[in-house]
Order: C-alpha cells, then structure tokens, then sequence
C-alpha cells in the first residue's frame, strides 16, 4: 500500500495522464469509512465498557488537548494569524480514517492484535478538535461578515456531525453493532478481503494529489515541513504512552498514537470551509496531506509501534 502511494507520486512527477475519476474516488471513500465502521461495531459486542471507558477518555483528552497547544505554538513561535494557526490546529485535533486504516493493516501484517473498540476511538476523535480550535479562533480573532461561523459555531456543528464521514463511521458502528459479528458475517465478503484493495487505491490516488502539492510545500518553506513532521511524531509518542498508561496493549496503543499523530483531510478541510473561508489552504491542506500523511503511512506508524514495545518491554 506504501508502494502504491509512492507510485502515484512517481506518476505525478512524472506528468502522467494517470488518474482516478472522481466518482471512483468518491466511492472508495464511501467504501473504506463504511467498512471501517461496520467492521469496528461488530468488533463491539461483548467488549467490557470497564475497559473501554478509560480509553475513551484519553482519546477525547487528546482531542482537546492537541488543537490548544497546536494553535499557540502556530501564533507564538511561527507567527502565523489566528484565522491560519486555527484552521491548522482544526486538522491537527481531528484524525484520519485513511491512516487509521493502514495502520490496522499494518499490525495485522506484523502478527500485532489490538483492541476490538479501536474503530469506535476513530469515531469518537473526529469532532472535538476541530471545535476546539474554532473556539479559539472566536476568541482570539475579531469576527468578519465572511466567517459566519466565528460568529455562531451552529451551522459549523451541523456541518460537522452530518457530514459523510461522521454519518458513515458512526452509522457503520451502530449497524455492526446492533448485528453482531453474525450479521457482519453476512455481509463480509464485501467489506472485509477487499478492504486492503481498495485502500490500495485510495493510497495510489493519494499519492497524485499529495504529487501536486509539492509545489504549495516549496513556496511554505521548511518551517511548515518541519512542523508537519515533528508534531506527529510527538503526538504519536504521547498518545501510545497514554494509552498503555490507560490499559491498552501493544496494538491499541499503536493506533491510538497514529490517531493522535493523523491530520484531518476529510472533515476538517470541509469545517474549515464553511468557519473559516479567508484561511489559507495552502498551509493547511499541504501540511495535512503533503507532509504529515506521507510521513505517517511510511515512517510514523513503524515509529509508534517500536515505541509501544519498547514500553511495553520496559
């Protein structure tokens, strides 16, 4: 899956015509949230909230935690507006589905077991970063008549927790869960061997569009490299050591230190859209795709692993 993304980063260097229609991409997405959340739901029964709560709560600390100091650290050392540091913060404080994908099948190449709840951590993380970091936008930045939702978080909310990749996560691990690994069984063929394929895809059109960022990375410089790589590598590091604090075995705190280290692409980029339109695209799309993805699907996610055998072992 590495290699397709890196092909599809050769093509575009290479000024293929190769690409993915946009309806494909559209239903791959469909595919892999759906997937992702049926298969996580089905996972849930049987499983002991005693055991899960504890871990909840450490995704959602992360979730409010990380947008704080992300946008602070944007304002204060990189100087950047409170519009910019915000819409950053928001893709930062949110995860990727795509990265938590590659990172379960990863493990499960590896021979590592995680957590049945993990998928429900994916959920749970998707929304309350970015709202922290539209709150701090609201209070530190003067409102305009283009940012509506400076002025009144509502439409934002609504956008958020209706948007596809809520309503297909959250919708998948409700029909997963009130069916059963029985019903799942029923529909797997489907959504279980091909699910590596088609992230196989999706990775390979990812590779074509973070291609043709590269241009946007130049011009940013090497601040913004630096920042999409070193933030999350230490996020990635605090959230396995969190979630070994919090019960978690090697597995699970590998994917919640990839949660914690992913930037959004899916739902951030839309809330960001509709709160924040003056922000800058090309340091927040660039940072999120261009830098922190790549980093994370080839070296990130290897990283957090050792780190959680080595606490593990420690």
């Amino acid at each position: 899956m590495v290699l397709a993304f890196l092909l599809g980063l050769v093509a575009r260097f290479a000024r293929s015509d190769l690409r993915l229609p946009d309806a494909l991409v559209s239903a791959l997405t469909i595919y892999l949230l759906l997937a992702i959340g049926l298969k996580g739901g089905a996972k849930l029964d049987g499983v002991a909230w005693a055991q899960f709560l504890p871990v909840a709560g450490v995704a959602v600390l992360l979730c409010l935690l990380i947008p704080v100091w992300t946008f602070w650290l944007l304002r204060g050392v990189a100087g950047l507006s409170a519009v910019d540091a915000g819409a950053l913060a928001a893709h930062y404080g949110s995860v990727s589905a795509v990265t938590f994908g590659a990172a379960v099948t990863m493990l499960d190449g590896a021979g590592v077991a995680a957590e049945p709840f993990m998928p429900a951590l994916l959920a749970l993380m998707e929304g309350p970063g970015i709202l922290v970091a539209l709150l701090l936008v609201r209070m530190t930045a003067a409102p305009t008549a283009s940012s509506p939702g400076r002025n009144a978080l509502g439409p934002v909310v609504v956008e958020l927790f209706t948007s596809k990749g809520v309503i297909l996560l959250v919708g998948g691990l409700g029909i997963g869960l009130v069916s059963g690994r029985g019903g799942f069984e029923q529909v797997a063929p489907l959504f279980d061997p091909p699910f590596k394929g088609v992230l196989m895809l999706f990775l390979l059109e990812l590779g074509l569009v973070t291609g043709g960022r590269l241009a946007d990375l130049r011009r940013n410089g090497l601040g913004m490299l630096a920042f999409g790589v070193v933030m999350p590598i230490l996020h990635g590091l605090l959230g396995v050591w969190l979630g070994q604090k919090a019960g978690l075995g090697v597995g699970g705190a590998t994917i919640l230190g990839t949660l914690a280290a992913s930037a959004s692409y899916i739902a951030a980029p839309a809330a960001v859209r509709l709160a924040l339109p003056e922000a800058n695209p090309a340091l927040y799309l660039t940072s999120s795709l261009a830098v922190t993805f790549p980093f994370n699907v080839t070296i990130g996610i290897p990283l957090y692993l050792q780190w959680s055998r080595h606490l593990a072992a420690a």
